[in-house]
């Protein structure tokens, strides 16, 4: 299994740059992943301002050379893995930025006659991992799920991805965030992962 991980948080020092090292221990220590990439967009300086006019169209976004790369590592990943924080009860906007850029028609979905697209992802899965200052309850019941509703249904199912797991891990700035455990919880699931 090829593993591509996008880490998206602007500082080394983060818990989720602690989560994404978890990540990478476990899949390390894992016989199933035959390698690991990273995407750290903050890092790579990605731009996830979206432009339009008449040079640079919408329909043409999948040969857009500028994401040439971004788009070889996505075919090539049968598991991706977004690690990330929740601001303001959602992904920060680089990975927002990323996901309309690289999602795009024609690589991503196809559009057809009917009313649903074609998912063009079939056969990858999707982990998702999050860390908030709030609790983890905040996401689901007072914002309804709206973030995992948006990422599993409007992005990922959307085009061709069914298999998606999330960790959300709340009071992560607090000593109720249980951060070794948590930790360690990530570090096991990669070590035991299978596609």
């Amino acid at each position: 299994m090829n593993m591509l991980l996008i880490y998206v948080h602007p500082n080394h020092k983060s818990l989720s740059y602690a989560f994404m090292q978890q990540v990478l221990r476990g899949g390390e220590e894992n016989r199933e992943v035959k390698e690991t990439r990273v995407l750290d967009l903050y890092e790579e300086g990605f731009d996830p301002l979206l432009v339009f006019n008449e040079e640079k169209r919408r329909r043409d976004m999948h040969i857009d050379p500028k994401l040439a790369r971004h788009r070889e590592l996505i075919l090539w990943a049968d598991k991706i893995v977004f690690v990330y924080p929740i601001w303001w009860g959602r992904p920060p906007a680089m990975m927002m930025g990323f996901i309309d850029q690289m999602f795009a028609s024609n690589f991503a979905y196809r559009d057809t006659k009917g009313w649903i697209a074609e998912g063009l992802l079939k056969g990858k899965s999707v982990v998702c991992i999050s860390v908030m200052k709030g609790p983890t309850g905040y996401l689901r019941w007072w914002l309804g799920n709206a973030h995992q509703i948006l990422l599993r249904k409007a992005l990922f199912n959307f085009v061709g991805i069914k298999k998606v797991k999330f960790f959300e891990f709340g009071y992560m700035e607090t000593p109720k965030g249980k951060h070794e455990q948590k930790l360690d919880k990530v570090y096991r699931y990669f070590r035991t992962i299978t596609a």
